[in-house]
């Protein structure tokens, strides 16, 4: 009997997926995350380089240790359909969840080797989602990492690169002659590792300690295959490193000064607050009662797959427990005061349930046929799309009048202007021009940070955009607010010097 072709089934599974996208991105753009999602000025880098290219600037960017390449692409492709500014990142966070379903069903197996697991992929997609809907936050400092996925700056690459790697190992395991997953795995770590270094600490060591594991305990096919695949890993991301070097020069901090070890029982002291303060909430509280019932679950789901004798699939399990434990750890000893490194603590764990299929008593009765299946998804899609596309369009394109103020004054002026990180970067990344506003401290020097330095190329401005979170200004040349006019564009006032130019100190990160 002919065998029913698989791809129907993976093209419902993805469709399945997108409708699951569109409900978790329209759940955060309507709360509190959607500040993070829309209006934060570290959220912004990726619009910020789409804008620029837009207007032919030169590119000359001052980045971070991660440089965003993958993130920044994605938005300077969608920023073609023209969205808009909050439109295009309201799209990218769809389009991201759709990806890390991808490395999700990558990691749940193949079909014929792998029980149900286009289920397994949806099944932690949907536990990622509720983990993401039930943080509320609008704060960057809180322990709440699987909304960042959503932003296209908080590492999204790397997330979806860190479930990939586990995804090809376990590919590799289950089939050890196909020498391909080895390939994309040197590939996909050194990709990873040239935009993002963390993702050794995120994918490389918890899954090299995994595959150590797999090779004491295996037999010598087992163990040569745990080999190649160490070597395919850890290989890839010294290529990873290497190939950084050619673009030093966009690195204008290393990240070196943001370990210090001699602070391990503040840092300890610092993430078990951040865990006090997620938990003051009922929501809160569902959230981290389901992440560590995911945990236990990694944890008890990769002892029963070993003694069943499915390596494959018991890789997955353990590496949802071991990466959280192995970041959480080293990110203490290593005296860090970020949420945004925990994120392994959101995304790992949900493996486990890529692999629950596995685990559920067989049934003798016959799958869904493709007719109901199709139904069921066509209607989850249709309800998504109804229910969450016009709830994002709300959030996306809700009123601003102090942002259009400023936005609508600059444009006119036709002149160039000034503001410090927090202030400015909104502003500017909704301008027709972006070079129109200049990313600055609060003694004028230009401030390259996660900014393009040719916008420093005139080195002077005439007039100033000040808010709430600015430092009060310290200009130079005997320059003094009090001889500007004042425009007040509600939560922003521009201070204005008209034909008087200020001239912008030397650059600093």
């Amino acid at each position: 009997m002919t065998r029913a072709p698989r791809w129907p089934r993976e093209v419902l599974g993805a469709l399945a997926a997108l409708a699951i996208a569109i409900a978790v991105t329209a759940a955060v753009a309507a709360g509190p995350r959607s500040v993070l999602l829309f209006r934060d000025g570290d959220s912004l880098v990726t619009t910020l380089v789409a804008r620029s290219i837009a207007v032919g600037q030169p590119q000359d960017w001052a980045m971070s240790t991660v440089l965003f390449l993958p993130e920044s692409a994605l938005v300077v492709l969608l920023s073609l359909l023209g969205l808009g500014v909050a439109g295009t990142l309201a799209t990218a966070a769809i389009v991201t969840l759709l990806a890390l379903y991808g490395a999700l069903r990558l990691a749940a197996g193949a079909a014929d080797a792998a029980r149900a697991p286009i289920a397994g992929a949806l099944l932690a997609l949907s536990g990622f989602g509720l983990l993401a809907i039930t943080e509320s936050s609008p704060s960057r400092d809180a322990l709440e990492p699987a909304s960042l996925l959503l932003t296209t700056t908080y590492y999204s690459a790397t997330v979806i690169a860190s479930v990939l790697a586990v995804g090809l190992v376990r590919r590799t395991i289950d089939r050890p002659g196909r020498r391909l997953h080895v390939w994309a795995l040197s590939a996909v770590g050194a990709a990873s590792v040239l935009t993002n270094p963390l993702f050794a600490a995120w994918a490389v060591v918890p899954v090299v300690a995994v595959l150590a594991v797999v090779a004491w305990r295996g037999g010598s096919s087992r163990r040569r295959t745990a080999v190649w695949l160490v070597a395919a890993l850890v290989g890839g991301s010294v290529a990873g490193l290497v190939l950084r070097l050619p673009l030093a020069g966009m690195i204008a901090n290393t990240g070196v000064g943001y370990a210090d070890p001699s602070r391990w029982l503040e840092s300890a002291g610092y993430y078990a607050f951040l865990l006090g303060e997620r938990a003051s909430t009922v929501v809160g509280v569902l959230g981290v009662t389901l992440g560590f019932a995911l945990w236990v679950w990694c944890v008890s789901a990769s002892v029963l797959l070993v003694r069943r004798g499915d390596v494959g699939a018991a890789l997955i399990a353990a590496c949802g427990w071991v990466m959280p434990v192995l970041v959480v750890v080293g990110a203490v000893v290593l005296g860090t005061h970020a949420a945004r490194y925990l994120q392994p603590i959101g995304f790992a764990p949900v493996l486990g349930l890529a692999v629950l299929p596995a685990l559920l008593p067989h049934r003798t009765a016959r799958p869904l046929g493709l007719p109901v299946l199709t139904g069921a998804t066509a209607l989850a899609l249709l309800v998504a799309s109804a229910v969450g596309i016009p709830r994002i369009a709300s959030a996306a394109n809700a009123p601003d009048a102090d942002l259009d103020c400023v936005v609508e004054w600059t444009d006119a002026a036709s002149r160039t202007g000034a503001g410090q990180f927090w202030t400015v970067r909104l502003a500017k990344a909704h301008l027709d021009d972006p070079r129109r506003l200049v990313q600055v401290d609060h003694e004028l020097r230009g401030y390259a940070w996660l900014v393009n330095r040719d916008d420093f190329r005139d080195g002077v401005v005439s007039f100033l955009v000040i808010d709430d979170q600015s430092v009060p200004f310290a200009l130079p040349d005997g320059a003094s607010l009090d001889g500007a006019e004042l425009i007040d564009c509600g939560r922003y006032t521009i201070a204005d010097f008209g034909e008087r130019t200020l001239t912008l100190g030397p650059q600093r990160s």
